[in-house]
């Protein structure tokens, strides 16, 4: 009895779930807010039978999804240098490519190899989508399924969407690959791809996840490393967020370095405090904070987030709610700051006189 309680026991700790933190969102213009906290609803874990949306198109494998898994020196070769090189919080090094806005592409590298891909623009090398396509037609090609299974060398996971997740960023499997489509759900149309390999999708882990083995998680980072980490996913809210407006046919955006440090500051406030507001228990509302900034401006907007992955996860995730689509896309809005602390971003807008 002993020994089949011992092997339940081991059995029920291989078996583990992991519940992601929902993400936050929060919209504010002119001290109102537009839109409140979006907590989804959290999941429940019980084991249930899972299918699995996988295609198999080798011949198609083309555009950008072709540069997964080669090496640095062949990116070079086909793309150049790229613009900048951006650290990230999950072992790899982002190239951006971003001297064509209608063709932005930014690579993970690790190790000298391609791991990761994100692409946008009305140009985007992605050929096996289209940017703008519709959800429909890329729903009746792939099946969007709730649930992706990753079997990795070091164990099996099972990654579980939620219905909202299913209608903004579904999960698909082409081949090896395994790719995230980001959706507009106003327009209902394709608005970025990201492509990643077995390993950087566990390491992110956007969704909830079942799984056996060892976990993997990225190394741990220095205050150092997370200084340019920040830096570059800053960086990165910008270059989309103008992408976006030129996709809605609205005057882009200037960086505004004392607006950037209002909104690095707000970002770093809300992590050490633990809070998440427009309003800051020390410092104020956008107002105040703005002002004790010395940044003057005739309109000013704000959208905050908390816990995505990263910059431009952040950027969809405020293209698909209302309140931040609006401060997003507002065309009286001429400047941009942002800042971001760790796993908390910040967009400060501002009209300038």
């Amino acid at each position: 009895m002993r020994g089949l309680f011992f092997l339940l026991f081991i059995a029920f700790c291989l078996y583990l779930f992991v519940n992601v933190e929902p993400h936050e969102l929060e919209s504010f213009i002119n001290e109102q807010p537009l839109s409140g906290q979006v907590t989804p609803e959290k999941r429940q874990s019980e084991e249930k039978a899972f299918v699995q949306s996988e295609i198999q198109m080798n011949d198609n494998i083309d555009g950008l999804a072709s540069f997964m898994g080669k090496e640095a020196e062949e990116l070079l070769d086909t793309l150049g240098d790229p613009a900048r090189k951006d650290l990230s919080s999950y072992d790899y090094e982002w190239w951006v490519y971003n001297q064509d806005p209608a063709n932005y592409m930014q690579f993970g590298v690790s190790e000298g190899k391609v791991v990761t891909v994100f692409g946008t623009g009305s140009k985007s090398r992605n050929e096996l989508f289209e940017i703008g396509q519709s959800y429909e037609s890329l729903n009746e090609k792939y099946s969007f399924l709730d649930s992706i299974t990753v079997d990795h060398k070091e164990g099996s996971y099972q990654f579980q969407l939620k219905p909202e997740e299913m209608k903004t960023r579904p999960l698909i499997k082409v081949d090896d690959i395994y790719i995230q489509l980001y959706f507009d759900d106003f327009e209902q149309h394709l608005s970025s791809v990201r492509y990643m390999n077995d390993e950087t999708l566990i390491k992110q882990r956007p969704y909830e996840l079942v799984y056996r083995g060892p976990l993997l998680d990225a190394k741990d980072l220095t205050d150092e490393e997370w200084a340019k980490v920040e830096e570059g996913n800053a960086k990165q809210i910008i270059d989309f967020t103008n992408i976006i407006r030129k996709r809605f046919d609205i005057e882009t955006v200037e960086w505004d370095g004392d607006t950037a440090e209002v909104a690095y500051l707000h970002s770093k406030d809300m992590r050490e405090g633990n809070y998440f507001s427009h309003v800051s228990p020390t410092r104020g509302s956008l107002t105040d904070r703005l002002m004790e900034g010395n940044v003057p401006f005739r309109l000013a907007g704000e959208n905050i987030a908390a816990k995505y992955v990263d910059g431009v996860a952040a950027v969809e995730g405020w293209l698909n709610s209302e309140g931040h689509r609006n401060t997003l896309l507002n065309s009286r809005f001429t400047h941009l700051g942002v800042g971001v602390n760790e796993k908390y971003y910040t967009q400060n807008f501002i009209e300038s006189w």
